[in-house]
């Protein structure tokens, strides 16, 4: 019947018409519209030739793209011919479910304008499906077990598990054909705003001001006031926006579809040749597959099927060809049509066919459907449902293998990953993991519940937290319905091999099976563990308990015990095991505890008791000082007790041991007295329990005691290294020193409580004549004191009425400073006459921002940018010495209390008229002479460094500067009264010549005249053995590379695992014999003799390896709140006791560890107590510190555990001193343990001789590129603009730039990138809400505010500013999720309870600093600031590679994301630089001293 309408239409017109709605003529889709337009062009309406005129005008101003203008031109044609059938389309629709009767898609469609006046009409008059009444029985008739079909069933058979984990909603593609366009108006308004973006996108800006203004005007135009103060209606049915373009309608069953039963009685889908009894004999549903299958609400709404509608009980239909179960051809041949089958009662997944497709299926009331193809309609929705089961394939897989993974680290899987042929996509996103988050999760806790009690859940992994935060998901939803054993759909089997057993010595074996198993009996004595509190608002929580698992079954209430005390298993709240690993991970000192310990002396901290022991002296006294005399003896009790021997003392809390110390005094002055100078045990220094409970530690702490305290006489050995220490690796039986007998004990070390360093006892031993008292403690803190008070030396002649005495020479801290000396004092030490302008702290927040247009911008409530460095503090001050003084006292004495420097003035750069400018283009270490001179106290000295005249050097300043810090030169005056630069008087250029004292340090042998310096400095360089270096995990090199550039280290030998980074070893260190192989494997291929491994290549000996260095992997230790089992074995084989197994068995002169800063804090900070005790044990002096690489030369904040240790015999290194300034907030490097305080030895806090390292310094010189660069080799085309430059690229001239390239972001990233402001501070809350043309020719959506948000309540215009029905304090619904949009939907969703997701599309700030550079640069991942400061595109591998500072020429290897990785997993070389500097001033100290005669303090050695 033809198509009927208002319009006056002939009838060869008509039926013109309908044949091309058929596609009768096999036309195109744009020759089908031509056509039509030419019959109705002259009986269309005034107004709608209008319509087609403006949309003409546009096609041909190229306003409009040839598919919008067809779309639009379709629209309007629709809303002309469509007016009867608004009166007329019900009378029709009642013989047709909803659809005219030749099926034509327009009839169904053209009921959108009216939608929601007649919902309820259409669904009352619209048929329900059969029930089975007639023809052959269903199951459900003949079994009453079976829900009735307006209920949800659940598959019980076993045979097909089915997954309930379906609530992320699905959104649909824009298809080429717009079915149901809402309104006219709608369609009018579209084409409007995609001109506009068009627009936007050609005219990008270049300057911050302009932006704001002119989309706000453009937008204005096209923004409808109250569209978003009122949410817009949705279906009630499958809650898809009415609005929607994208919404569409089933397009009508074929007129020979048959109804369920019907169909199933068919006998081309009977095995049983129509005998019925053999249908009878079933035990179970029928099976058939089904294809070109499309699925719809009531409403003729297609719709997926997987988000949570089902469950809700909406009832679903679909209409498709059925199949024999047998048949796995696709295509129609041979198929059923059916029509309106179901309603489906569940949905299931029966696991991946032998390949990558999941077999899919519905159950309806009459039988199993599984699916083949789908429609065309219907494909694009059901791609998104294969492709979010493949996901949950990718991440379970990756993630079973890779649990310490990161969030980019999963990202880079998921985009190199290929999705397999005939699925519909082409490619993976990050927006496509966070579509289906929610569905991967949940897949994740169906794979943790198979899981064993003890094994930490994969959903706690680092990674999966991130997604979790990221993407809002909901954790314990609907998991009491799956009770049953769901076999998880990629058939991944569990992993029940556990952790890989790791290669260990004996000593290190030893100490942690012994405290682990101290730790678990404790555990288990304790009843099992603490006591886990829940949630209580995830469903998991509210089940009742399953009383079938173990735990269960030990419950009271269950007939157990009940001594466990744990919860059901199936009751782990998974709210609480994620906070709980999260708080373990961002554990820091900060947030430990509020209030801290204060580290008292032992002495002021032990609370005594006195005994009732009879004491009497034995002997005469040796010697009477005043009243008191001294004796060497004396009796307590019945022992004799001499000076030198060893007492306990009692605490007055019984419960606590007993306090040991040294007698190095006796004396009577009035009462028997004492001086102990006291011992530490291990559980008072930072090893606590993990400590051996007879070993001792000295420690600088002593004080006078009655001897009535005394308890009795214990012996304290001094465990001496034997000489054959270096070669006793490996070989230790038993970890026992001696022989518990409750009054033996045993030291080795010193132990400095402030900075936690372990070191050997200085070697000194009293004259004769001072052994009756000689305190060891006593004379090292009196010298310490002595040398932190100034004090003035040589005083040169002056006349007696001189208010000041001057002097020639002054001494602070170990260091001597004469009249021509440069000091480093305090910024505000000293101000210029010059004032410069300092930066002020500028508000980027725009007060007039379109709430509208920006609907995110007012998260941006703070000034604070992450990687600023507005607060860092200034360097330190610099000044030559002009003289040395004290003012006289009253009688004419000198009050050298008042010690007092005139200075002159050096400038830097950034002090003149040029200002921070003239920082960024000057020499880091360049200064300017001034005559202006200040008076300072000696006190406010906080060093001493070389000032030289460039024109004086006998060599370049490249090579001058080059030989260590705390060396500046100066080419000119700076005279700030004129603001001009002068040649520098005479007294400035002879003062360098003048003498200076001898100093110790980072002062050393610097005040000789230039050319006399390197007759004495050059061959000290040389001098220095080069150490040979096993790098243990070495990734590409960073810290074999900072060695190598300190000159301390020559790296024979690195072990690498991952191919990428063993490669780019290679590539950079072609000498070194890479192993790429397990460290486990090649260490036990050592220990057993081998000289090779199966490649041929030499293994390194015992003895051979002179420094070991590495950062073992332990993300891992995150997670592990609790002693168990499983804890024990994943410590005990861990990377770390590997590493430490190597430091055992090679004894090398020096060890590092590096490690991420919360390696101090993993598992209660039990790793590094574990990980010094085994290095005390060893004999090792070690210590510990976090260090901030930013302060030492790089644009970036990364804080580093490192561990140092030496060997006996050798001095152990102390942790560099700051060069670099930085912000404040990111160089907070104390460590809390047990409460207690630990700082690095550091004595310049977060002061530093040099300006801090911006972005600008970093890479302002490298050329342009754009999102997506690949070419390896390209020229710099410019020179160094900054002294970091000039140094990154290196003394020798290098044309080609390597590894400039950077990520090809997807189509949406891309324009996400492309619309973030070029100001400081810029983030994804500054994204405009528009639509976009995307470079793959698809349109982004705007985003939709739908709810109430409680916390931010409503914009100034009165829109909502909630995504999702959380927002209003509601649990969150699936159908909110909002996707393809400009502002990524899971933002503002998560944001309020994520400090607004501050930094993620951030980014980076020229005069700022980057945040820790990860191994994939990721807008939305860790550290979000990512972006160029002013191209639109992440940075490259070089931006990364200088950020670490690693030269230009240094190499990596493999494609973008490898080499992204290699730098991110690196340690900074400038880092590693400054510790191998450090390490190699111990190397020179002892053989400078290796002459001096050795003294030894009194004491007894152990066999």
């Amino acid at each position: 019947m033809p198509t009927r309408t208002l319009l006056s239409l002939p009838e060869d017109v008509k039926e013109r018409l309908q044949v091309l709605d058929e596609g009768g003529d096999s036309l195109s889709d744009e020759k089908c519209v031509k056509e039509k337009l030419r019959l109705l062009q002259e009986f269309l309406l005034t107004d709608t030739q209008d319509q087609l005129k403006i949309l003409e005008d546009q096609l041909k101003s190229s306003e409009l793209s040839t598919e919008v203008y067809m779309s639009e031109v379709k629209a309007v044609l629709k809303t002309a011919l469509g007016v009867v059938k608004e009166d007329e389309g019900v009378e029709q629709n009642r013989h047709s479910n909803c659809f005219s009767e030749n099926g034509s898609p327009k009839d169904k469609g053209e009921q959108e304008g009216a939608m929601d006046t007649r919902e309820e009409a259409d669904a009352i008059k619209s048929p329900s499906a059969p029930k089975g009444r007639g023809g052959r029985r269903s199951k459900a008739d003949s079994e009453p077990k079976k829900s009735p079909a307006s209920t949800r069933v659940t598959r019980n058979s076993g045979k097909q598990p089915t997954i309930l984990s379906m609530f992320s909603r699905v959104p649909k593609r824009k298809s080429d054909e717009l079915n149901g366009e809402a309104t006219n108006g709608e369609a009018e308004v579209k084409p409007e705003e995609d001109i506009t973006e068009e627009v936007h996108e050609e005219k990008r800006l270049k300057t911050e001001a302009e932006k704001p203004d002119t989309e706000n005007t453009t937008n204005s135009k096209i923004k409808p006031v109250s569209a978003a103060k009122t949410p817009p209606p949705k279906c009630p049915d499958c809650r898809q926006y009415l609005d929607d373009s994208d919404l569409k309608f089933f397009q009508g069953d074929p007129d020979d579809a048959l109804d369920e039963p019907e169909m199933l009685t068919d006998e081309r889908l009977s095995l049983f040749d129509a005998n019925e009894d053999g249908f009878e004999s079933y035990e179970d549903l029928p099976q058939h597959k089904i294809t070109n299958f499309s699925v719809y609400d009531k409403h003729g709404h297609l719709c997926p099927f997987d988000s949570g509608l089902i469950e809700k009980n909406v009832e679903l239909y679909f209409s498709c060809a059925v199949k024999p179960i047998y048949d796995d051809n696709p295509c129609m041949d041979g198929g059923v049509p059916a029509k309106k089958l179901g309603p489906i009662n569940a949905w299931w997944i029966t696991g991946f066919d032998g390949g990558e497709k999941a077999l899919i299926g519905f159950t309806t009331a009459f039988a199993d459907y599984i699916l083949m193809d789908p429609s065309e309609e219907y494909s694009l929705i059901f791609a998104l449902m294969q492709e979010k089961i493949y996901m949950s394939k990718i991440v379970v897989e990756f993630l079973q293998k890779n649990q310490d993974s990161t969030y980019e680290d999963l990202l880079n899987k998921i985009e190199t990953t290929v999705p397999p042929a005939g699925l519909n996509f082409n490619r993976f996103t990050e927006d496509t993991l966070l579509r289906h988050a929610q569905f991967v999760v949940e897949q994740m806790e169906s794979y943790d519940e198979a899981g064993d009690s003890d094994e930490q859940p994969i959903i706690i992994t680092p990674c999966m937290r991130d997604l979790i935060k990221l993407a809002g998901v909901t954790l314990g939803k609907r998991r009491a319905a799956r009770r049953q054993a769901i076999r998880h759909p990629t058939k991944i089997e569990k992993d029940s091999k556990g952790p890989t057993k790791a290669t260990t010595t004996k000593l290190v074996y030893q100490i942690f099976d012994t405290f682990f198993s101290d730790q678990i009996d404790q555990n288990n004595k304790d009843g099992g563990g603490v006591k886990r509190h829940r949630c209580g608002v995830c469903e998991v929580c509210q089940a009742p308990d399953c009383g079938k698992c173990s735990a269960c079954k030990d419950m009271i209430k269950f007939g157990g015990s009940g001594r466990s005390k744990q919860a059901c298993q199936k009751r782990r709240c998974p709210n609480l095991a994620v906070k709980e690993a999260e708080d373990d991970e961002n554990m820091d000192e900060e947030e430990v505890l509020p209030v801290l310990k204060e580290t008292k002396k032992m002495s002021q901290a032990k609370k005594k008791k006195q005994t009732k022991n009879k004491i009497s002296w034995v002997g005469e006294p040796v010697k009477t000082d005043g009243r008191k005399e001294y004796y060497m003896k004396v009796r307590v009790e019945n022992e004799i007790v001499e000076v030198g021997d060893c007492v306990s003392v009692s605490p007055a809390d019984p419960s606590h041991p007993l306090y040991l110390a040294r007698i190095t005094a006796l004396w009577e002055d009035g009462e028997k007295m004492f001086h102990a100078h006291w011992f530490c045990r291990g559980t008072d220094t930072v090893l606590g329990e993990s400590s051996d409970p007879l070993e001792l530690f000295l420690v600088d702490e002593c004080e006078d005691m009655q001897l009535s305290f005394v308890q009795g006489k214990v012996n304290v050995f001094y465990k001496a290294p034997s000489e054959n220490w270096f070669m006793e690796g490996g070989m230790d039986d038993d970890i026992k020193v001696i022989e518990d007998d409750g009054e033996s004990f045993f030291y080795q070390l010193l132990y400095d409580g402030d900075c936690a360093r372990f070191e050997s006892p200085p070697k000194v031993t009293p004259s004769e004549d001072r052994k009756y008292k000689f305190c060891a403690s006593c004379v090292r803190n009196k010298e310490r004191d002595v040398q932190e008070v100034p004090s003035v030396y040589e005083p040169l002649e002056d006349e007696e009425n001189d208010p000041k005495v001057f002097y020639g020479l002054a001494t602070l801290k170990g260091e001597q400073y004469r009249v021509g000396d440069s000091v480093y004092l305090p910024p505000e030490a000293f101000n210029f006459a010059l004032k410069v302008v300092s930066t002020v702290k500028r508000s980027h927040r725009k007060d007039d921002a379109d709430e509208d247009l920006y609907p995110e911008y007012y998260r941006k409530s703070s000034d604070y940018i992450k990687g600023s460095n507005l607060d860092a503090p200034e360097p330190f001050r610099v000044g030559r010495i002009k003289e040395v003084f004290c003012n006289r006292r009253c009688d004419g004495k000198p009050d050298r209390m008042e010690i007092k420097l005139r200075l002159y003035k050096f400038y830097r750069p950034e002090n003149t008229h040029k200002g921070p400018k003239g920082a960024y283009h000057s020499d880091i270490n360049q200064l300017y002479w001034s005559d202006e001179e200040v008076t300072v106290n000696m006190a406010e000295v906080l060093g001493r460094c070389q000032v030289e005249y460039a024109e004086d050097l006998v060599e370049s300043v490249q090579d001058y500067s080059s030989r260590g810090p705390d060396r500046f030169y100066f080419l000119e005056a700076y005279n700030a009264r004129t603001k001009s630069f002068e040649d520098p008087p005479n007294h400035a250029r002879s003062a360098v010549h003048k003498g200076k004292g001898k100093g110790k340090g980072k002062g050393k042998g610097k005040g000789k005249a230039a050319s006399q310096e390197l007759q004495d400095q050059e061959p000290q360089e040389t001098t220095v053995p080069k150490l040979r270096t096993l790098d243990v995990f070495s990734g590409c090199g960073g810290l074999s590379e900072g060695f190598h550039q300190a000159g301390i280290s020559e790296t024979n030998w690195a072990i690498e695992m991952w191919d990428p980074a063993a490669q780019a070893f290679r590539l950079n260190n072609p000498g070194t014999t890479v192993f790429t192989e397990d460290c486990n494997v090649l260490l036990k291929l050592v220990m057993s003799g081998e000289k090779t491994n199966s490649l041929g290549q030499k293994l390194p000996q015992k003895g051979d390896v002179e420094m070991l260095c590495g950062g073992p992997p332990c993300q891992g230790f995150s997670g592990m709140n609790r002693f168990n089992s499983r804890t024990y074995s994943k410590f005990k084989n861990s990377l770390v006791v590997s590493y430490l197994s190597y430091c055992d068995y090679y004894r090398p002169k020096f060890f590092l560890l590096e490690n991420v800063r919360n390696f101090v804090s993993f598992k209660r900070s039990m790793v590094l107590k574990l990980t010094l005790r085994c290095l005390v044990h060893m004999g090792y002096q070690c210590t510990f510190g976090v260090l901030q690489a930013g302060q030492y030369g790089v644009a970036q904040t990364r804080r580093r555990a490192i561990v140092l240790a030496a060997a006996p015999g050798e001095k152990l290194p102390r942790f560099p001193e700051p060069l670099h300034v930085f912000a404040p907030r990111a160089c907070s490097l104390s460590v809390v343990v047990d409460e207690k305080k630990h700082v690095s030895n550091v004595t310049r806090g977060n002061g530093g001789v040099y300006r801090t390292i911006t972005v600008r310094d970093t890479m302002s010189d490298l050329p342009e590129i754009r999102n997506g660069a690949a070419a390896l080799e390209i020229s710099y085309n410019g020179e160094p603009q900054s002294w970091f430059q000039r140094h990154i690229r290196g003394s020798q001239y290098q044309p080609i730039l390597r590894d400039h390239i950077c990520k090809d972001m997807s189509a949406l990233v891309a324009a996400r990138m492309r619309h973030i402001p070029l100001a400081p501070g810029s983030d994804w809350r500054d994204l405009p809400n528009i639509e976009v043309r995307l470079r793959d020719g698809t349109t982004t959506k705007k985003l939709r505010y739908t709810h109430f948000d409680k916390k931010n309540g409503r914009s100034g215009t009165g829109a909502l500013k909630g995504v999702c029905s959380c927002a209003e304090g509601k649990p969150c619904d699936p159908a909110d999720r909002q996707f393809n949009t400009l502002i990524p939907w899971c933002l503002p969703h998560t944001g309020n309870r994520h400090n607004h997701w501050a930094g993620l599309y951030g980014r980076l700030e020229w005069d700022g600093f980057f945040s820790t550079t990860v191994t994939n640069p990721e807008p939305m991942g860790k550290q979000g600031r990512v972006l160029h400061p002013e191209q639109h595109r992440v940075v490259s591998v070089r931006e990364c590679a200088r950020s670490q500072g690693f030269p230009d020429t240094y190499r990596f290897f493999g494609n973008v994301l490898d080499k992204h990785r290699q730098v991110g997993n690196a340690v900074p070389p400038p880092l590693s630089k400054a510790i191998g500097l450090e390490i190699k001033k111990c190397v020179q100290g002892k053989m400078e001293n290796a002459s001096e005669p050795v003294k030894q303090e009194k004491m007894e050695v152990c066999n």
